[in-house]
């Protein structure tokens, strides 16, 4: 396996190229990435089975899957503040090993509220190794290699949304829910081992700081508009990303479309084209700027929301695969611009990004699933627009 600290750093003597073992570092830093959040949304594929299983409305079952969100914010944040004293790799490593304990009894849950409560857990493990990974890339790589490393872990984040989903509709139709659960919980298990092969021990850059309370650090991060702009759109786009994919799949399975488990499992396909796009987010956002390229984006995703609410499946399927394009494009874009504007203690702001990302994910499940519920599809899409436009209006205060 590859050495990731020591490639990475051969960057730091060549500043002006990219360091050698670019692309098989991006197939680390990916797969890192998806082994890391697989879980985080692939159970949406069987949001309809575990509706009928447990005996609640959608907005309920929408509301206790999207719950990891919540303990993925709490634990971005509190990272964030402790991200100075964390030793990377040690706690990436022990993040997805407890992530397997949660994961696993899930299986087993019986009724809502532990449900949910596991879900929590969940977040909490996996937004700390998903925290404390974008810190070390921010630490670790050079100002040439830091967009195409951040868009590489995106990348397996979308990978993760295709794949898990796939998975978790296959596992779930062929062997039951329970095995579902299993089967993640031995993902997680192999992304901690890829981990311990690839990632080497390495200091946190406090190091070599400066002496501020993480506390301090965190609020002069605040101040600072851009930053703050970022972490507002990164709200938005979660929330945004949210409402389309959790509650687009009661639409699917409900006439005229009517899909079973295993077709709406393989609807996520349309997340491929979001792997293959997502990778050049960062060298898009170099070129363009941050502004643009969000725009952009946004707009992807806009163009989208009118399709979704066709009666026809090819229409439906096309608009997912805009909103899933142009969301994931400006995740990718956010992310880099904190961890490359943040002058220092990039940890901090890449855990304080993460949790207004993260509390995003749980209002936008919290409205829309009521809007949902309430009014339908249609309004939930119109409230899916809505923070898209507020993701564009922040957009104007992002500069190089």
């Amino acid at each position: 396996m590859t050495n990731l600290s020591s490639s990475i750093k051969a960057a730091a003597v060549m500043p002006e190229a990219h360091s050698p073992g670019l692309a098989l570092r991006s197939l680390v830093i990916g797969l890192t990435a998806f082994l890391t959040v697989v879980d985080l949304f692939a159970t949406q594929a069987i949001l309809p089975s575990l509706t009928r299983h447990y005996g609640v409305t959608p907005a309920a079952m929408g509301f206790a899957v999207n719950a990891s969100t919540f303990g993925m914010a709490a634990a971005s944040l509190v990272v964030g503040i402790l991200s100075p004293h964390i030793n990377r790799r040690t706690g990436i490593l022990f993040s997805l090993l407890l992530l397997a304990i949660p994961t696993g009894l899930l299986a087993t849950a019986p009724n809502l509220a532990v449900f949910t409560i596991l879900r929590v857990a969940q977040g909490l493990c996996m937004a700390s190794a998903f925290a404390l990974t974008l810190a070390y890339l921010g630490e670790q790589c050079s100002a040439i290699d830091a967009g195409g490393a951040f868009a590489a872990y995106i990348t397996g984040n979308v990978a993760s949304n295709l794949i898990g989903r796939l998975v978790s509709a296959a596992v779930a139709d062929g062997l039951g829910l329970a095995w579902n659960f299993y089967v993640f919980a031995a993902l997680n298990l192999a992304g901690a081992a890829l981990v311990y092969c690839t990632i080497k021990r390495v200091k946190p850059m406090h190091a070599m700081t400066a002496t501020a309370s993480p506390l301090a650090v965190m609020f002069a991060h605040w101040r600072d508009r851009r930053l703050r702009a970022a972490y507002g759109i990164g709200f938005c786009i979660l929330f945004a990303f949210i409402g389309t994919f959790t509650f687009v799949n009661f639409v699917l399975v409900r006439p005229p479309l009517s899909l079973g488990m295993m077709g709406l499992g393989l609807v996520y396909i349309v997340f491929l084209p979001s792997v293959i796009t997502t990778l050049l987010a960062g060298r898009i956002a170099a070129r363009l700027g941050p502004r643009p390229t969000i725009w952009g984006s946004l707009a992807v995703a806009g163009i989208g929301l009118p399709l979704m609410l066709s009666p026809h499946l090819s229409a439906v399927l096309a608009g997912m695969v805009l909103v899933g394009v142009g969301t994931f494009f400006a995740q990718a874009t956010a992310t880099g611009f904190v961890g490359q504007t943040a002058a220092d203690n990039r940890g901090i702001a890449s855990g304080t990004y993460l949790a207004c990302y993260f509390c995003g994910g749980l209002v936008g499940t919290s409205v829309l699933g009521r809007l949902f519920d309430a009014f339908g599809w249609q309004t939930c899409v119109a409230g899916v627009g809505f923070a898209l436009v507020v993701a564009a209006l922040l957009t104007i205060d992002l500069k190089r």
